[in-house]
């Protein structure tokens, strides 16, 4: 896949797809590759989901943030199970009023709002939420660590943090790099590891989990769905579109098959003082 596309070109290319995420058609695919029925544009499972709410601590005296929320998955599921407040930020307004209708469906008007905002700055107080979730989003953005700083400053400091992101995997050569630079995700590619970025910007690394099996369990499962379906979705999308939907399923399937690309979950907490201190020794060592 071409590597020219640019944050702006991802923006419209997203915007656009929220013209059909719910139809009928698509709404039935989601449910059977991921559970869900909210027009998710991440590939975050019920289950994964689940484990994420847990791992959270949400309840209905916390505050959750999401971040590149789409049109509500998983944020608004996870208001609704857990009864915590939910803010959903991201830059497409198309998927948050598709969120905003979804809450005023699931009765979530009083514990749910939506901010069109960028990851890199987010308009909030410090320390305000109790928790921050992003799923698959720092794929999609060139600056990580801006990302994950903003985050850092508006959570609490007895916080947390989880996220999902497809990414390239350490120790691999030069051309398999570049190969995987090229089939993955826009922006895959991260200017450090992500344990690095996260230490840059203040956040302590509780747990690392390795996601890729059931992500590419879930592809091949919504490839076969999309397959089975191949000419109503021609017909929904056009040929382009759905030409090009397919082909990426295939792309994504391929280099996980091949070891060049990874999903992982990462959980992380604010750095304290102390946690610094052992840093700087480290690093001087």
């Amino acid at each position: 896949m071409p590597r020219d596309v640019d944050e702006k070109a991802l923006f419209e290319r997203f915007s656009n797809k929220y013209k059909f995420i719910k139809s009928d058609l698509l709404i039935k695919i989601e449910r059977s590759n991921c559970g869900c029925d909210y027009g998710a544009t991440s590939f975050a499972t019920v289950k994964q989901v689940n484990d994420l709410g847990d791992r959270l601590e949400l309840g209905p005296d916390k505050r959750l943030l999401e971040v590149g929320a789409g049109s509500g998955w998983p944020g608004l599921y996870l208001a609704r199970k857990t009864g915590c407040d939910v803010t959903l930020t991201d830059l497409p307004i198309e998927g948050l009023l598709i969120a905003r209708a979804r809450a005023i469906a699931d009765n979530l008007t009083g514990t749910s709002s939506m901010t069109i905002a960028s990851g890199t700055a987010l308009p909030f107080r410090q320390g305000w939420f109790h928790a921050i979730s992003h799923s698959d989003v720092l794929c999609c953005l060139a600056d990580k660590l801006s990302v994950l700083r903003a985050c850092r400053s508006v959570v609490h400091e007895e916080g947390k943090m989880i996220f999902s992101v497809i990414l390239i995997p350490p120790n691999l050569s030069e051309s398999e790099y570049r190969q995987a630079a090229e089939n993955g995700p826009s922006f895959i590619s991260a200017e450090d590891s992500y344990p690095n970025l996260l230490q840059q910007a203040d956040w302590k690394l509780v747990d690392q989990i390795n996601l890729t099996t059931e992500f590419l369990e879930t592809l091949q499962v919504g490839l076969a769905n999309e397959l089975n379906h191949a000419a109503e979705l021609e017909k929904l999308l056009g040929k382009e579109e759905s030409s090009t939907r397919l082909a990426r399923s295939r792309v994504y399937i391929t280099a996980l098959e091949q070891g060049l690309i990874k999903r992982e979950l990462f959980h992380a907490v604010p750095a304290t003082g102390r946690d610094r201190i052992d840093t700087r020794q480290i690093d001087g060592l």
